[in-house]
């Protein structure tokens, strides 16, 4: 698997490491991994770049 690194926000880390805990992950990056895969599924399903954005706003990720 292809390693690379996202910055985040200092305040952000220790919510991931407190939720992936709390949910049973064996890590924080996996937990990031999978709320990534199931968010990108939602939008993946979309079948044109326009639909893609549509739903990105529907999901109040763009304005």
């Amino acid at each position: 698997m292809l390693s690379t690194s996202i910055k985040l926000d200092k305040d952000l880390w220790p919510r991931v490491k407190r939720c992936a805990k709390a949910a049973g992950y064996s890590s924080p990056q996996e937990f990031v991994v999978h709320l990534l895969e199931k968010e990108l599924a939602k939008i993946e399903e979309a079948e044109s770049n326009e639909e893609i954005v549509k739903k990105l706003k529907g999901l109040g990720y763009l304005e």
